[in-house]
């Protein structure tokens, strides 16, 4: 498989500047395709320009800019564009962010091409000429290694699986329009309007490094959850229970019904550690869990544990952290 470019799918703001994780995405690319280089899918109407840096300084050989009437957010439009691109670049693996909208267009994609999917992956090797893809399962209690065996590998990568590196050398990439011929079926969904969420200052949850979740325990008052992941340049999360109640928005609810996260940090305060939510941040580098009660099983999966009241264990933690950084 490596004896053509790797394809990966640009994720990127309104403003045409990448998100975090494609930086990853494209260093993972990088080591496997080797000499055959790194070739990259841009979707929508914004400028590439912003995103040249970036792309230059992983060594990027190509960026396929998708050329059509149709809308290339909806996954129907953006699988006919994926396909384009598979065909245009003659590759066999095509890697994207795994997020909700990616994961449907990869789903449809493999229904066009016969490909073989794989999401949530959390590693990436080639063995005997196969993609073998790692990943958690089973709510994080397992870990799996899942070889492809089509012609054609479709992987999405879970943020903060590899950590992000510039090639030795920089490049040059190319922009080249790619016209996409959009299936009529494609087009039975249009897109009416959008709105944009409003600007909290931190990072997005699914890819953020540093994740705080309020639980149970917090009472509804997420003052302290917010104040440490100020601190430590982190995102906001919940359980189920804290956005069920409306304390906080649903989609800060972490667990096998909201967002998966992985990030190099979990701090969860006041949180049980019910099995719905393990499923979604089990996966976490270090665990760090705050809770009152000390049979909570969240300390069965905790690195580090402290029995306390969150709204004493939190502020110290916050001006503590405040004195260490100056």
């Amino acid at each position: 498989m490596t004896a053509t470019p790797v394809l990966v799918l640009l994720d990127h703001a309104p403003d045409g500047t990448l998100r975090a994780p494609v930086r990853e995405l494209l260093t993972l690319a990088r080591d496997l395709a080797g000499d055959a280089g790194v070739h990259v899918v841009w979707a929508g109407d914004q400028d590439v320009a912003a995103a040249r840096p970036v792309l230059a300084a992983q060594g990027v050989t190509a960026v396929h800019r998708l050329v059509t009437d149709a809308d290339p957010h909806v996954s129907d439009v953006l699988a006919d564009g994926l396909q384009a691109a598979l065909a245009a670049t003659g590759s066999t693996l095509l890697l994207l962010v795994s997020t909700f909208e990616n994961k449907e267009a990869a789903a449809r994609l493999a229904v066009r091409t016969g490909a073989g999917v794989v999401t949530d992956v959390d590693g990436l090797t080639l063995e005997d000429g196969r993609v073998v893809a790692h990943k958690t399962v089973l709510a994080g209690t397992w870990t799996t290694r899942c070889a492809v065996t089509t012609p054609t590998a479709v992987v999405t990568v879970k943020a903060n699986a590899v950590p992000a590196q510039d090639a030795p050398a920089p490049s040059d990439p190319r922009v080249e329009d790619l016209p996409v011929a959009v299936r009529p079926s494609s087009t039975r969904v249009t897109v009416v309007e959008r709105s944009e969420h409003a600007a909290s200052g931190r990072p997005d949850l699914g890819s953020a490094n540093v994740v705080v979740v309020g639980g149970r325990g917090t009472e509804g008052d997420f003052s302290p959850v917010e104040e440490l992941a100020d601190v430590l340049g982190g995102a906001v999360g919940a359980t189920r229970v804290a956005t069920d109640e409306g304390w906080i928005g649903h989609d800060a609810q972490i667990g096998q019904t909201g967002v998966t996260v992985s990030p190099r940090l979990y701090v969860g305060a006041g949180v049980s550690g019910a099995v719905h939510h393990r499923g979604g941040m089990q996966a976490s580098g270090t665990i760090v869990a705050v809770n009152s009660d000390p049979d909570a099983p969240i300390f069965e999966i905790a690195d580090f544990g402290i029995v306390g009241d969150l709204f004493t264990v939190l502020p110290q933690t916050a001006a503590e952290l405040r004195r260490l950084q100056g």
